[in-house]
């Protein structure tokens, strides 16, 4: 919710306001409040894995977590 932050601070401060009065009072002044901003993601194109090209040569992966690009988490 997004007045819920401010309400929370308000009460610290020894303000108590209903939360509804709250949100009424600011569509009424036409404040907005700042939404958080959102998880970063990986940005570009990921380059193709090398093929290994010759018998001897042994190559590996490793991760600790991956994500689908759906948002859906993959454990790792």
């Amino acid at each position: 919710m997004r007045g819920r932050r401010i309400h929370v601070m308000l009460e610290r401060q020894g303000i108590v306001m209903n939360l509804k009065k709250l949100r009424r009072l600011y569509r009424k002044e036409r404040l907005q409040v700042r939404r958080r901003g959102g998880r970063k993601r990986a940005l570009g194109t990921r380059r193709p894995m090398l093929v290994p090209d010759a018998p001897t040569i042994r190559w590996s992966l490793d991760f600790v977590s991956d994500a689908l690009t759906d948002g859906l988490r993959i454990p790792g």
